[in-house]
């Protein structure tokens, strides 16, 4: 490999360690997925996936797990995909649709990834779906980088 070839290999391991440690912060302080369960099995830069049991606590009226859950899951998803870059996003504006229904023990995986980031501004798709690969739902997320970061850098980032 070349000094090319081997500094860009450098930048992206550090970039994935750098992810790494923004879930983990991230995680850390997340009490609501903490208590709900949720896990977020993996983080990238501009990627991320988290899964969700759905348990007898959260279906509705119908019998089927509440859409709030399910909202919850691919909204961690995009929280943790846009700020793997370790510059504080938040959303600015978000959809949902519901494509089928979750029901009780359902493993849910909400998988996110960037589709564009330019300046402060970012979005990112998120496919939900069930243990049989069948698709729950679509969300798309708007991002909004704002003044901060998770891991305090010594590099001055």
């Amino acid at each position: 490999m070349n000094a090319a070839g081997q500094t860009q290999q450098r930048a992206q391991q550090q970039a994935q360690e750098l992810a790494e440690a923004v879930g983990r912060e991230m995680y850390a302080k997340d009490r609501a997925l903490q208590f709900l369960r949720v896990t977020v099995d993996e983080i990238r830069p501009g990627y991320a996936r988290a899964s969700l049991r759905v348990t007898a606590d959260m279906v509705n009226g119908h019998g089927i797990c509440h859409g709030g859950f399910i909202f919850l899951l691919a909204d961690a998803a995009f929280a943790y995909s846009s700020n793997s870059y370790n510059h504080n996003a938040v959303a600015s504006g978000c959809t949902i649709d519901f494509l089928a229904p979750a029901h009780v023990g359902d493993m849910l995986t909400a998988t996110a990834e960037e589709q564009a980031l330019a300046g402060r501004s970012g979005i990112y798709d998120i496919d939900v779906r069930n243990q049989d690969d069948r698709r729950i739902a679509l969300f798309r997320g708007k991002s909004h980088r704002i003044a901060g970061e998770t891991v305090k850098t010594t590099q001055g980032e």
